[in-house]
C-alpha cells in the first residue's frame, strides 16, 4: 500500500518480500552518486531494502550486511554499516569519503555516526516496524 504526500512516499510493506520488491522499484529513482541513508532501528529491515536496491540495480551477488566489514562493494553500488564506527576520524582513516566521490550509489546504516562526512544532498528511507512483519517505508 502506497500514500504520497508532497515530497515523500510512505509504503507499508507486509513481508521483506514486499520491502524488497518496494526497493527494487526505488533503485529505478537512483543515479550515479546517490547516497542514501537507511533510518531504522535495529531489525527494521534496512538490510532487506539493501537487497532489493541491490536486485533492482542488477545486482547478482548475495547483498549481506556490512556489520562487520563496514562496507560491501556490489557492482554500481556500496552498502555501508556504520553502526560500529566509533568517530567520524575513524572512518575518514577507513577511507569513507572516497567511497562518496566514485560515482557509485552509496546506501548508508547508521549513518548518524559519520554525519559530518557525508556529502550535501543525501536521500534518506526511514524504515519503521509496525508489528512483527509490516514495516512503514518513508522515501
Amino acid at each position: 500500500m502506497r500514500y504520497n504526500t508532497r515530497d515523500m512516499a510512505i509504503f507499508l510493506s507486509r513481508s521483506p518480500e514486499e520491502t524488497k520488491r518496494f526497493a527494487a522499484a526505488y533503485a529505478k529513482t537512483l543515479r550515479p552518486g546517490d547516497v542514501v541513508l537507511l533510518e531504522g532501528e535495529m531489525g527494521a529491515g534496512k538490510t532487506a531494502f539493501a537487497q532489493g536496491v541491490a536486485a533492482g540495480l542488477g545486482v547478482r551477488e548475495d547483498v549481506l550486511s556490512p556489520t562487520y566489514a563496514y562496507v560491501n562493494s556490489y557492482g554500481p553500488m556500496f552498502h555501508f554499516d556504520c553502526y560500529r564506527i566509533q568517530s567520524e576520524r575513524q572512518a575518514e582513516e577507513l577511507g569513507f569519503s572516497d567511497y562518496f566521490d566514485a560515482g557509485k550509489i552509496c546506501l548508508v546504516e547508521w549513518s548518524e555516526n559519520i554525519a559530518g562526512l557525508l556529502p550535501e544532498g543525501c536521500k534518506t528511507v526511514t524504515i519503521r516496524k509496525v508489528s512483527a512483519t509490516e514495516r512503514e517505508i518513508v522515501t
